[in-house]
């Protein structure tokens, strides 16, 4: 037969099955239309997120760190001078920029407005004019610069710019130059000002300042890379025995005046910085920047820069040191995030297998017929899959087509993969599980429930390699944690699914046994509903471990994703909580330790969001011994004088280890030995009796009465807090404000009326926390698969009970007929939904939990909650059970179940049961 033939006799086959069942059709085409939607959105997603951190991170980095500097120093002197005075020449200079600029190695790319080149003096040079500041009696030390295309970058101020007059030499011995208003203001230059430069050949060089400039763009490269281009600096004399310091500052020449710049000792350096283009960059090129830039600093790029600039230029940059946290940020963030990709990408494959299950169960006896008749099973499957590709092929590239106009700045294939896998699974799995059901012949009415199934022993050796692969995946995770080098072990990330595998497995095992169990007793009540729905339940399908695996990897990923969630949540608390102690903190102990008046205290009580005010003062670096006997080597603690009771009250507002109030009170005495509450640090120093230390006001005599780990005020890991009482000078030094909502603007008003106090709020810090965008994406990426967990387990339920629609209608015409009320029938279709709708819910909730209980001690989630917050941070950010990442999912599932039987019950009666008991129909 030819393939005109086969075409012309399949069309109307896929159409007449078209026009019949649309609604299956459209419903199937939209379940492949969401899930080829995620599965093409989730690769873009990580890349775009990648993309936004990567531009953040270089376009928020200090210009110095992210700038590539070409340095070279001018020819030797065995050059003639007047080769060696053109290199430093405007003209050569701009040629080199542009053949850099034109030559850098992709992926790098130049900012060519931020970019700027120059020549300037390497060693600063002692100014000896007298007009000039001395703070330590140590003259100024002056460099030169003759930047590029200084017009462009800062506005005149004062006085007129600096030009270059007639041709400049080595033997010119005057030049104009400019400086900043901030370096004039603070070495008291003015225009007319000059500055005599010495020079290698005896007459000194005069430097005329001409113009005050100021700088349009500061924090740019081209004032930045460089900070003495902008403004001085007091630099300590590292010569010096005693801490002394000088004026450094920077003066900007005119134009074309580089040559000048060879007669004096400041040793000539020509630069070129380029500064680097985020613009165009995407996560994929990250691995190929860091190698380009690698190549440059020390490589085959390095000698193509010698090349082109000279023999002993060299590149420095620190945009290395950027990709390389960069990529380690991606390296511990990727792995997590690849825990919920597979855990939703194999709910959505059962899920998908499901609804091909469903569509061949309705079909069953169609196809049954089919055959019966002749059909070959190559025929039957073609006519499955052509029928099935037109649905299915269009959805899929619609989701496809969403997921690239929702999520921008992407590659193209791992989407097209991810979609194209879903119409894949579909196309293939539902026509060739359906005629592979037809291979034989099907006695009518074998039964084929859960109770009588008896498991074969493929399944058997299927399931046992299951559970070891589970043992290994949990066992790897545990001891390596998520990754394996760089890059995440897909083993180890399915972790979560090979758990709700395995735990499916054994339900679907044990399912038959309590069901035994209930029908025995139930069945010598007088009622019939119960026996029937237990007996119902018990007849259901084998392929009933579908939707319970489904519903358990859904669950088990709901839980998964809402734990990550919570887990970054309570990290991000707590290290606002040890970076604050409160909900606010105003403090002095910065300007030294300055005194909080009593007025701020009662303004703070006073206002409105604050519940209490624990008033405390803090010593840093108290030595642990008297004050004569302390030495630069005698161990050392923080000091915190506290009001026992407001401080025992702070503890427990803030959820710290509670505070013994009792055990802190001292007796007033002036010689007392002071109860102290210390660190387990300082307890081992201290020890058991009393010991005297030095505070601020005097030595003290303290006995350690309680050892906690953690207090409020400080984040040292060596504290010792006493009485405040009891100290010579009691006078407190913070205030701990805690309450439900400080506000920070009174508080700041108040710290600001009271004196130098700096204010920190705890809500402002934990936002701090929360700084890139690879952070907020993958949270973002973790609620999705959370919603989309719950959502899947919700389809995972109703599909399973449309599976048994047609049965259920039929059982119920039938037994109406017997005197079955409609109230009974209803209670009937729930009562039969709920064994395995409640098999489901309460195996997620145990599976889920088991599953974090597992994984937390391999779950590193320090990166994704706490990038930008302080480094060495003692701050644990693990895994912990979210209560309603567990629950509302299975509660969900369960009033699910009873909802849709419910509907089947109602939408039965209204039917009634003429259609459903037709003469010779077989159900």
């Amino acid at each position: 037969m030819t393939a005109a033939k086969i075409s012309a006799a399949c069309a109307p086959w896929v159409r007449t099955r078209l026009r019949t069942a649309p609604g299956i059709t459209a419903a199937l085409a939209v379940l492949v239309f969401l899930t080829a939607f995620l599965a093409a959105a989730f690769p873009r997603a990580v890349d775009a997120y990648g993309t936004k951190a990567l531009r953040h991170d270089i376009s928020t980095a200090s210009p110095g760190q992210s700038v590539l500097e070409v340095t070279t120093p001018p020819p030797s002197l065995a050059v003639p001078r007047p080769a060696r005075e053109e290199v430093l020449r405007d003209r050569p200079r701009a040629e080199v920029d542009r053949a850099l600029l034109k030559d850098l190695p992709a992926p790098v790319r130049a900012d060519v407005p931020r970019s700027s080149y120059g020549v300037h003096t390497a060693e600063p040079i002692v100014a000896q004019e007298s007009w000039l500041p001395r703070p330590d009696a140590l003259p100024p030390r002056l460099h030169y610069a003759v930047p590029s295309a200084l017009r462009e970058h800062s506005a005149l101020a004062g006085g007129r710019w600096p030009v270059a007059r007639g041709e400049v030499t080595a033997a010119t011995r005057e030049v104009e130059a400019a400086v900043t208003e901030e370096t004039a203001a603070e070495l008291k230059m003015e225009v007319g000002s000059t500055i005599a430069v010495p020079t290698q050949g005896g007459k000194p060089l005069t430097v005329r300042i001409t113009g005050l400039v100021t700088p349009l763009h500061p924090k740019s490269g081209y004032w930045s890379v460089d900070p003495l281009y902008r403004a001085p600096s007091l630099v300590p004399d590292p010569g010096s025995p005693t801490p002394v310091s000088y004026w450094t500052a920077t003066l900007l020449l005119a134009p074309d005046t580089g040559p000048a710049l060879l007669a004096t000792t400041g040793e000539p350096e020509l630069y070129w910085r380029i500064a680097p283009d985020p613009s165009g960059l995407t996560a994929a090129d990250a691995p190929g920047l860091r190698d380009a830039v690698a190549s440059l600093e020390n490589g085959p790029g390095l000698l193509k820069l010698r090349a082109l600039v000279g023999p002993n230029t060299t590149l420095t940059t620190d945009l290395d040191a950027l990709l390389d946290a960069y990529t380690a940020m991606g390296a511990a963030i990727g792995p997590v995030v690849t825990v919920a990709a597979v855990g939703i990408g194999a709910v959505a494959a059962v899920v998908l297998l499901m609804t091909g299950a469903l569509i061949g169960a309705r079909r069953h006896h169609e196809l049954a017929l089919l055959r019966s008749r002749g059909g070959s099973l190559r025929g039957i499957g073609g006519r499955l899959l052509a029928e099935t590709a037109v649905a299915v092929l269009p959805a899929a590239a619609l989701g496809l087509l969403l997921a690239v106009l929702v999520i921008g700045e992407a590659r193209w294939w791992p989407a097209v993969v991810g979609a194209a896998s879903v119409a894949a699974l579909v196309c293939v799995a539902l026509p060739l599980r359906t005629t592979l059901h037809h291979r034989r012949p099907l006695l009518h009415g074998a039964r084929e429930d859960v109770v009588h199934a008896k498991p074969s022993r493929r399944r058997t050796v299927a399931e046992l390699t299951l559970l070891v692969l589970a043992v290994g995946a949990v066992a790897a995770l545990r001891r390596r944690g998520t990754t394996t080098g760089s890059d995440a072990d897909l083993l180890v990330s399915s972790a979560p699914v090979l758990v709700g595998l395995i735990a499916a497995l054994v339900l679907v095992r044990f399912y038959p046994l309590p069901l035994r169990l209930a029908a025995r007793p139930v069945a010598r009540l007088r009622g019939a509903v119960g026996f029937l729905s237990l007996a119902r339940a018990g007849r259901a399908s084998t392929s009933g471990t579908l939707p319970l695996l489904a519903l358990l990897i859904a669950l088990t990923t709901a839980a998964f994703g809402g734990s990550v969630l919570a887990g970054v949540a309570d990290a991000r608390d707590d290290a606002a909580l040890r970076a604050v102690g409160a909900d606010a903190r105003i403090s002095g102990e910065n300007v030294g330790l300055t005194a909080v008046p009593d007025s701020m205290t009662r303004a703070v009580r006073a206002m409105d969001g604050v519940d209490d005010v624990a008033a405390v003062r803090i010593e840093y670096s108290v030595p642990l011994a008297a004050a004569l006997d302390a030495r630069s080597d005698t161990e050392r603690a923080t000091l915190l004088g506290v009001e026992p009771e407001s401080y025992a009250r702070l503890a427990r507002g803030t959820g710290l280890p509670a505070l013994p109030a009792g055990l802190l009170k001292a007796g007033g005495g002036q010689d007392e030995v002071l109860p102290a509450i210390a660190s387990p640090e300082v307890a081992k120093v201290l020890g058991d009796g009393p010991r005297t230390i030095a505070s601020e006001g005097g030595d003290i005599t303290v006995r350690v009465a309680a050892v906690l780990s953690r207090t409020s005020a400080v984040t040292d890991s060596g504290f010792l807090v006493v009485d405040s009482a009891g100290l010579v000078t009691q006078r407190p030094t913070t205030l701990m404000v805690t309450g439900p909502a400080p506000d920070a603007g009174e508080l700041r008003a108040a710290a600001k009326d009271a004196g130098q106090f700096t204010v920190r709020l705890r809500a402002e810090e934990r936002e701090a926390f929360v700084d890139t965008p690879m952070q907020s994406g993958a949270e973002r990426i973790y609620g999705a698969a959370v919603a989309a967990g719950a959502g899947y387990a919700l389809l995972a339920v109703l599909l399973s009970l449309l599976q048994t629609a047609p049965e259920r209608r039929t059982l119920l015409a039938r037994l109406r007929t017997m005197g079955l009320t409609t109230r009974q029938g209803r209670r009937l279709l729930a009562f039969e939904a709920m064994p395995q709708a409640l098999l489901a819910a309460s195996g997620g909730l145990l599976v889920g939990w088991a599953t974090i209980a597992l994984l937390a001690p391999g779950v590193d989630l320090a990166a994704l909650a706490l990038a930008g917050g302080e480094s060495g941070s003692p701050i644990s950010a693990s895994l912990r059970a979210d209560a309603w990442s567990l629950a509302l999912p299975a509660v969900g599932v369960v009033v699910l179940a009873a909802a849709v039987a419910g509907v089947q019950a109602w939408w039965a009666g209204r039917r009634g049961s003429i259609k459903e008991l037709r003469a010779g129909d077989t159900r």
